[in-house]
């Protein structure tokens, strides 16, 4: 049962992370050669190389190309007996290297041929024609061994769409487009696979894998394992709390759900079972605090990066927007781990099962200072997020030659030996860094083809449609965007979802909501894309985080999926609330008195909200109970809410948090008494 609980655990981060091929010497030198030759390109790009942006796009392309093809066979699961090379894990097999060829040349056409593509832009030539299709088909190819087939048919979908637009009936037609178009389009500029998405990838997104790929091959992740049970081990529910806590400081080493739940996952999973938690809810907690990992400036997402492009705003000012509803939904799940623990009545660990503060913090201190130094330059020394990494990478290179260079003391290992030591894991981290973002990468060239697309005209003929849909109806529109959001995510990465549902509805959310009065800020219509495509990696009945929780957890991964996504309920709230309050989003707000009110009280509202879907406060919920805390949780999330509804003065606005707060309190003392009679009794 352990040996197949371990595949299993092996063979979802293989998947994961595209390490499915077994290589030989000469392949795995191959495949390390590109990764280490790819990192080094986005750091000299970075520094001291200057190239033109659309041909650091088309080489960063190259690259993800180069990898998928050499690390993932055609067929991951199924095997054909009279193609066995179809599904190939032992070696590269020919089909793949010709592949990797195609895939490269494809990518690389645009550099290579650029100043004849520009002298003939809109009217491309045959080779143009012929190298802008391959490069359609080799992206999709790619993506699909990379995240599956949804991203591809979503594509192929919106392709079809482009050519038979014009045929269709009244209400989908559209004046549609030919080859030449769909070419230029697509391939031949920066307008489709060579958009936006892909030039944050090279230029920002690739740094920031990099740079947690450094920090877990260093061994960041077991030190934020540790020091979150040294600190809160010992409470009620500790293991759970400590899982909260080590999956979000682990969220920025790592990008994936899936990597972050076997991570901490594998420590805190049996702890919480150790103490009382049954098995579904102990996965179900780690996988509801992975996924949040993208959340949590300043290390956001890839797709918080593209938000900063969309929006045409600093990435400072993507975090700021979203440090209150980040800090509350993991405040409130750490919140939500006490009502289950208090459900069970559960304690925390003996202090002999924990680790030493003091000792961890000795040993792994030296985590601490890139990381401190990343928010110093984006927070305080405002520089650019590319800078902002380039830097704490080169600070990561001599943390990991100072940790390496330690153990001659304490392990007497010679100075030849730890500056090999360094080299070594130096390399693993930049190959690491390489395979983890092959799919960032491909999920934004291929969601390219979607933007390419949309901007062809399918964009208005979407915004009519999507607008008949909801009836011009903003809150219907919103329950759309978010069930599509949903949907997509079973199959799309977060930063592919996000492209895909921001292009499409993030400019209508803005729309119908000013024409129905309500003023919803660009931001606010972009954070909503991209928390809803967050929540939708434990969506069931995929959810690949849930069947690795599951797997540690000994038990049925749908059960897991479920249970994980009623805790990410206190998450999804949290878009709705922002859309009608921009508050939570802080947009023009600076005041630090406003900030921490309008925090505080976003705090206690989501804890009422959790407390009604939770049936428990401080003692079990009755019935009557929870319109009430219902009630409090729209007085303090959404205060302009009655304003509106009852068409009070705005300048009552703040007032309303007054009866949420008389609300809770009255809440608190009925259930106080009620369980002091329960005792009395006892």
């Amino acid at each position: 049962m352990e040996k197949d609980r371990q595949k299993e655990l092996e063979e979802l981060l293989k998947e994961d992370t595209g390490t499915l091929r077994d290589f030989n010497q000469y392949e795995k030198y191959l495949v390390y050669f590109v990764g280490v030759s790819w990192a080094i390109f986005q750091l000299s790009i970075a520094s001291f190389l200057t190239i033109d942006s659309t041909f650091a796009r088309s080489i960063h392309l190259a690259f993800a190309m180069a990898m998928i093809f050499l690390s993932t066979p055609f067929l991951k699961k199924h095997h054909i007996k009279s193609l066995p090379f179809l599904s190939q894990r032992q070696g590269i097999p020919i089909i793949d290297y010709i592949l990797a060829i195609i895939g490269i040349a494809s990518a690389l056409y645009i550099t290579i041929a650029w100043t004849g593509i520009s002298m003939r832009m809109g009217s491309p030539s045959l080779t143009d024609k012929i190298f802008g299709i391959l490069t359609v088909i080799m992206v999709f190819e790619a993506t699909r061994r990379a995240i599956g087939p949804a991203l591809p048919i979503v594509g192929l979908l919106f392709t079809l769409y482009g050519f038979f637009g014009p045929h269709l009936p009244e209400l989908l037609a559209y004046r549609g487009v030919d080859i030449d178009k769909y070419v230029s389009q697509l391939s031949l500029s920066t307008e489709g696979i060579f958009g936006i998405p892909l030039r944050v990838s090279t230029n920002i997104v690739y740094l920031f894998v990099l740079m947690g790929a450094m920090l877990d091959k260093a061994g960041a992740g077991k030190f934020f394992i540790d020091l979150a049970f040294a600190g809160l081990g010992r409470y009620k529910g500790g293991p759970a709390k400590s899982a909260v806590v080590a999956s979000g400081l682990t969220g920025l080493v790592s990008g994936s759900s899936v990597a972050n739940v076997v991570t901490t996952g594998t420590f805190t999973i049996p702890l919480m079972k150790q103490t009382g938690y049954p098995a579904t809810k102990a996965g179900a907690t780690e996988v509801a605090a992975s996924i949040n990992g993208q959340l949590m400036p300043p290390i956001m997402g890839a797709a918080a990066f593209i938000i900063a492009e969309y929006v045409n705003v600093p990435y400072i000012a993507v975090v700021k927007a979203a440090a209150i509803p980040a800090l509350v939904a993991y405040i409130t799940l750490f919140y939500v781990s006490h009502l289950e623990a208090s459900k069970l009545g559960l304690k925390g660990l003996p202090k002999e099962q924990l680790p030493n503060a003091k000792k961890v913090l000795k040993e792994g201190y030296h985590y601490l200072i890139p990381i401190t130094w990343l928010v110093i330059e984006l927070m305080v020394l405002r520089h650019s997020p590319a800078m902002s990494a380039f830097r704490t990478i080169i600070i990561l290179i001599f943390t990991i030659l100072y940790q390496e260079l330690r153990k001659i003391k304490k392990e007497g290992i010679s100075f030849a030996k730890a500056i090999k030591n360094s080299i070594g894991v130096i390399i693993e981290a930049f190959v690491s860094g390489s395979r983890n973002m092959v799919i960032v990468a491909l999920a934004c060239a291929s969601a390219g083809v979607v933007v390419g697309l949309v901007a062809t005209g399918i964009g208005s003929m979407i915004t009519e449609l999507v607008g008949t849909l909801a009836h011009g109806n903003i809150y219907l529109l919103l329950i759309i965007t978010a069930m599509a959001s949903l949907l997509l995510g079973m199959g799309l990465p977060t930063t592919a979802n996000y492209i895909v549902m921001a292009s499409l509805t993030a400019p209508i959310i803005v729309t119908i909501g000013h024409n129905y009065g309500f003023f919803i800020p660009l931001m606010a219509a972009h954070l909503f894309c991209f928390y809803f495509g967050i929540i939708a990696d434990d969506t069931p009945p995929v959810g690949l985080a849930a069947y690795a929780a599951a797997a540690l957890a000994e038990t049925d991964p749908i059960p897991t999926a479920v249970q994980g996504f009623i805790y990410d309920m206190r998450t999804a709230i949290l878009p709705f609330m922002f859309v009608f309050n921009p508050d939570l989003i802080l947009y023009h707000i600076s005041s630090w008195p406003q900030i921490i009110m309008i925090f505080f009280m976003a705090i206690l509202g989501s804890f009422a909200f959790a407390s009604a879907l939770q049936g428990w406060f401080i003692t079990k919920n009755k019935w009557y109970e929870i319109p009430f805390f219902l009630l409090a949780m729209w007085l303090l999330l959404n205060p302009s809410g009655p304003i509106e509804a009852f068409s009070l003065s705005p300048g009552l606005k703040y007032y309303m948090y007054v009866p949420g707060l008389l609300l809770l309190g009255l809440l608190y003392l009925e259930q106080r008494m009620r369980l002091g009679v329960r005792t009395a009794k006892a």
